[in-house]
């Protein structure tokens, strides 16, 4: 059993708390690949609840493991249209 982001990202929307049979429902219905399928079906436990991607694959990669500055990113369109406007005016000569 493997998982990866691409995998993992079939179960995001996943009704959870849920049991492997009622994930292995869900992934079939809502068209997931047949890796994810086979990954569900290889958990050994039936019974137990999950109450998220965590409790399946515990190294799930979480919003705050990325490195992302939202401050840094966010001055990128006013960046970009002072880039456009020089080329713009350099162009124009």
């Amino acid at each position: 059993m493997y998982w990866t982001l691409e995998l993992a990202y079939h179960l995001e929307d996943a009704p959870w708390p849920a049991t492997r049979d009622e994930l292995i429902d869900y992934a079939i219905r809502s068209g997931a690949p047949v890796e994810v399928i086979e990954n569900l079906q290889d958990m050994e436990d039936e019974d137990e609840i999950y109450e998220g991607i965590e409790d399946i694959w515990p190294d799930y990669p979480r919003k705050e493991d990325f490195l992302f500055n939202d401050d840094e990113y966010s001055a990128w369109p006013g960046t970009l249209r002072i880039f456009a406007l020089s080329e713009k005016n350099y162009y124009r000569n």
